[in-house]
């Protein structure tokens, strides 16, 4: 009868612990997924606002600048050559000239974010 007593309590007591650690681990993946969302939506404002104070989108300037990835050299020679070829004494206008510019001014600024992001995760 003792053994039996002494099983039973240590099966229950298995169990509580296999409940709780299971209860744990549920709330610390909804708080991660919490976290993630977190996250992605200050990225998501981050990316907005970059948008709104340049009144371009990270897509709308790697097009103007043709593109497509944010190393600096590279992003640097096409600016310098689109502004080059748009300038008035080459039958370019200011306004050409002045997208140009912010579409420079857009892709240097997300650069800047994924250089300290990667600054931080170092």
């Amino acid at each position: 009868m003792l053994p039996r007593l002494i099983a039973q309590i240590v099966s229950q007591g298995v169990q509580l612990v296999g409940r709780a650690f299971t209860r744990a681990l549920r709330e610390e993946y909804q708080a991660m997924q919490a976290n993630r969302r977190t996250v992605q939506n200050r990225e998501g404002s981050r990316a907005a606002a970059a948008s709104t104070r340049h009144g371009l989108s990270l897509q709308e300037a790697m097009d103007i600048l043709a593109v497509d990835n944010l190393e600096k050299d590279h992003v640097e020679e096409r600016f310098d050559h689109m502004f080059s070829i748009n300038d008035k004494a080459n039958g370019g206008t200011f306004y050409l000239q002045s997208k140009v510019f912010r579409a420079k001014e857009r892709l240097d600024e997300e650069v800047k974010a994924t250089e300290s992001a990667d600054k931080k995760d170092a």
